[in-house]
């Protein structure tokens, strides 16, 4: 059973069903029960409109729950609007569905944690990595959030920024995690873009576009993870960063920074480098100053460490990360790497293989302990190795 295929139809069919009056809770519900039965039925019986079916099999289950806790003519006119067997519509409705559960009875981080659950199809485990919580806590959170919309009918959109904040977060784990959503998050965003004239919007895209181009360059042939100032710059998509580039100007020519135009400034400044020695960590630690006071972010803090650990020097680095919380991911990995850089190999090869145990990925966790491993093996061979 194709995965990717599931998770990229999910939002789809949940439009539908909420278009048709279900409820939220009631239509995530049903859709969830539709996904188990496709993954039952299809390796055997493969259907020839996944949607079409999906919609069917979905509202059916819809009206069944229904059907226990309401009046024979609630019952009478949902049946009358169950969509005919057939193809389905062949209509995008996820960037729709994105902004309805934006919904104004609800906290943007409410509405952000439901969206990546119920739309972007993230587990409860990656959405509490993304928001440095604890997985109780956000499940806790998201069934609140089910809760607060059971029954409401979904016809005031939420805001732009909420919505902003979904895409990142998807964009963050299709790049970065375990479920390829990366592309999804630019399409989506390109959509919002033509039809949203706001700076935060084109800087969301910028970023995401030039992350996006790096993506190849990222994973060595043996999948192991590929730091920035090691990667093959010829493998960068130039004609994404032009992209990114160009759009990211236009936004910051209006005057009205923000958050994600500060973040793409900083990567546009990494693509523009024709070496990572040549990098203008000056002014990216500069962009970051911008970020921090926007923000407030101990994740753009502690990222601020590594590029002023650049730009200053190692020791200036370390003393940066000192006024970041030890316990933010990544922490004690950028400790390490300004550690070795500073000439303190035997506490940084410690250090590596700590942050190794707290790698939120299996990637991550490869990577940092080669990396302990390496400086181990430098040490074990002494001054003449």
């Amino acid at each position: 059973m194709n995965e990717v295929l599931l998770r990229s139809l999910t939002p789809g069919v949940l439009a539908v069903l909420v278009r048709r009056g279900a409820d939220f809770a009631g239509a995530e519900d049903a859709v969830q029960e539709a996904l188990v039965e496709a993954v039952r039925v299809w390796p055997d019986d493969p259907p020839r409109d996944t949607k079409g079916w999906l919609v069917t099999v979905a509202w059916r289950r819809f009206l069944d729950a229904t059907r226990a806790d309401t009046s024979r003519r609630r019952r009478e006119d949902l049946v009358d609007r169950e969509p005919v067997p057939g193809p389905a519509r062949a209509v995008d409705d996820t960037l729709q569905l994105y902004f309805l559960c934006a919904h104004p009875s609800l906290t943007p981080s409410s509405a952000v944690a439901l969206t990546l659950r119920a739309v972007g199809g993230l587990t409860t485990r990656q959405i509490a990595q993304a928001y440095l919580v604890p997985e109780a806590t956000m499940a806790q959170r998201i069934s609140r959030a089910k809760r607060t919309v059971s029954g409401v009918r979904f016809d005031q959109p939420g805001d732009v920024a909420t919505v902003l904040r979904v895409l990142y977060l998807v964009f963050n784990e299709g790049y970065s995690g375990d479920v390829d959503l990366a592309a999804e998050a630019i399409r989506l965003t390109r959509q919002l873009a033509a039809r949203v004239d706001h700076p935060e919007v084109a800087g969301l895209l910028a970023l995401m576009l030039l992350h996006h181009a790096r993506r190849a360059a990222r994973t060595a042939p043996d999948g192991g993870l590929v730091p920035l100032a090691e990667q093959d710059r010829g493998r960068w998509d130039t004609r994404m960063i032009a992209e990114g580039v160009a759009v990211l100007q236009r936004a910051l020519a209006r005057d009205r920074l923000g958050e994600f135009q500060a973040q793409a400034a900083i990567a546009a400044l990494h693509a523009d480098a024709p070496s990572a020695g040549e990098t203008d960590w000056p002014q990216i630690v500069e962009w970051y100053d911008e970020l921090a006071r926007l923000t407030d972010s101990p994740v753009v803090r502690l990222n601020r460490a590594v590029a002023v650990g650049e730009a200053d020097g190692p020791r200036a680095g370390l003393a940066a990360l000192a006024a970041v919380e030890g316990t933010l991911p990544r922490h004690t990995a950028v400790a390490a790497y300004l550690h070795e850089r500073d000439g303190d190999p035997a506490t940084a090869a410690r250090l590596y293989a700590e942050a190794a145990l707290k790698a939120p990925n299996l990637a991550e966790r490869d990577h940092l302990t080669r990396q302990a491993a390496r400086i181990n093996a430098r040490l074990d061979a002494g001054p003449s190795g």
